[in-house]
């Protein structure tokens, strides 16, 4: 619960990370932050610094307009085969990308920020270690049939609280942080900045 007179906004579109929230009986409002997030990605790029820097612009982006609201802005970056990765296109991509991450390993990074008048107070990053399974073709295009465009919402083209956990054969790392929120971090800042009840 939110202290007596404060008010938290998160500033992202993502259902994964509206439902961590909600589970976890924080109050909060959505405002989807309007970010250019391809003029953030430039080559060389560091995925890292790079889901850090997309969560601090989406906290500022609505902090800016909304000064007495705890803004907590988040985003995340999958890395793999040395590159970023950006959310598939299409169905066809995604499948492409799917087969190429198949028996191989990639990182989630989950980038998070708090602010405040207009100011970043904290951030941080967590990271998960993601190992697919050798998995068929003919799972592949069951797995595609079955979740549809939903999966150009997310990153990896795959949704782990879903079907998208028959993809892997191994995860280290927090199940939070798979979803793009590394909760704990989270509340512990929202609980050391007075925004929810300690």
């Amino acid at each position: 619960m939110t202290t007596d007179g404060e008010r938290l906004i998160l500033a992202s579109k993502s259902a994964a990370r509206r439902a961590v929230l909600t589970n976890a009986g924080v109050p909060f409002t959505v405002q989807v932050a309007d970010v250019d997030e391809e003029a953030l990605k430039v080559p060389g790029v560091d995925p890292i610094a790079l889901a850090v820097e997309l969560a601090r612009a989406k906290a500022l982006a609505v902090s800016r307009h909304d000064a007495d609201a705890w803004v907590l802005g988040a985003d995340q970056t999958l890395a793999f085969d040395g590159g970023l990765v950006s959310k598939a296109s299409s169905l066809a991509a995604a499948r492409e990308r799917l087969a190429a991450m198949r028996g191989r390993a990639h990182q989630l990074h989950s980038g998070v920020a708090l602010a405040r008048n207009g100011q970043v107070v904290w951030s941080g990053v967590d990271t998960a270690q993601m190992r697919m399974r050798d998995f068929s073709d003919a799972f592949l295009d069951a797995y595609l049939a079955a979740e549809g465009e939903a999966l150009l919402a997310c990153v990896g083209s795959y949704r782990l609280e879903g079907l998208g956990a028959q993809l892997f054969e191994a995860v280290d790392g927090d199940y939070f942080t798979v979803l793009g929120l590394p909760l704990w971090p989270v509340l512990t800042e929202l609980r050391r900045a007075g925004a929810i009840v300690s």
